[in-house]
């Protein structure tokens, strides 16, 4: 296995895995809330979207462990985060060489290999999987900054919790959206957010799914934010699992939230990524 070719293509991933590769309009169903809910889960379901942070910027050093089979490998790196800006991901190899960057901005996707000197920068208005999915950045982001989201919307609010589908599950809440191929769930922990399923059923290519679980939440300004993430992508012929622990969470604020790429490197293109990607 080539570790940070499957890292690399694993982290892209996070938008591939929960759109489909044809393009098709994606309408979202209302779902009314289960009338089966009581008034302290309904409570309850305001407060998990009280939780979410409200920091404008989140950044942490971060340990990477990154396997596939019974090959793994481990890396260093740092997370930097602004609010409805940027997601940056530098991952580090021997501890101090920086072996590639993945940033996602509001604007487009740019995944920098340092080590063989290619990059992919991409739009989302030209990954038609993404546009006609009605995934994006704040989708993107509420994975990494531990909220709900719904497809095409910028952020949940108090008028959109109608759309999710709400179960009580006696220790949490399980809330689910489903639309065309594509089945959303999200379950809860005291008023918290501790795992994310995303399914996409293909009749062609089968069953791919991602799987985020969240823990050991530490205290960031007045809100809790998890310091482990366990990510699970799953393809018909592969799972790669990324293990992801934050340690010195802060809310730096002094740094560049745009990457130049240098001259010499070379881009590749979104449907490159894709066929890697599928034939894993």
């Amino acid at each position: 296995m080539k570790p940070l070719k499957y890292l690399s293509l694993a982290l892209l991933s996070l938008p591939l895995l929960m759109t489909s590769c044809k393009s098709k309009q994606v309408v979202v169903e209302q779902q009314q809330p289960s009338i089966s809910i009581g008034v302290e889960k309904q409570k309850e379901l305001k407060t998990v979207l009280a939780n979410a942070q409200t920091a404008e910027f989140v950044t942490s050093k971060v340990k990477f462990s990154v396997s596939e089979g019974t090959q793994e490998i481990s890396l260093t790196g740092n997370l930097k985060m602004k609010r409805d800006d940027v997601i940056r991901l530098q991952l580090m190899a021997f501890g101090f060489v920086e072996a590639a960057r993945i940033e996602f901005t509001k604007d487009y996707v740019l995944i920098m290999d340092r080590i063989n000197k290619q990059y992919l920068k991409a739009s989302y208005e030209h990954i038609s999987f993404l546009r006609n999915s009605g995934l994006n950045f704040y989708s993107l982001q509420a994975l990494f900054w531990n909220e709900l989201f719904q497809p095409g919307e910028n952020k949940v609010t108090e008028s959109l919790l109608n759309n999710f589908k709400v179960e009580d599950k006696g220790n949490g809440l399980t809330l689910t959206i489903s639309k065309n191929n594509l089945d959303y769930k999200w379950q809860t922990a005291n008023s918290l957010i501790n795992q994310v399923n995303v399914i996409y059923n293909d009749k062609l290519r089968g069953v791919t799914g991602l799987k985020w679980d969240y823990s050991d939440f530490k205290n960031l300004g007045n809100k809790s934010f998890p310091s482990r993430n366990n990510i699970l992508f799953a393809t018909p012929k592969k799972e790669i699992n990324i293990k992801m622990t934050l340690n010195h969470l802060g809310n730096e604020s002094e740094w560049e939230t745009r990457t130049e790429v240098p001259g010499k490197y070379r881009q590749v293109s979104v449907d490159d990524i894709i066929r890697r990607f599928m034939s894993l």
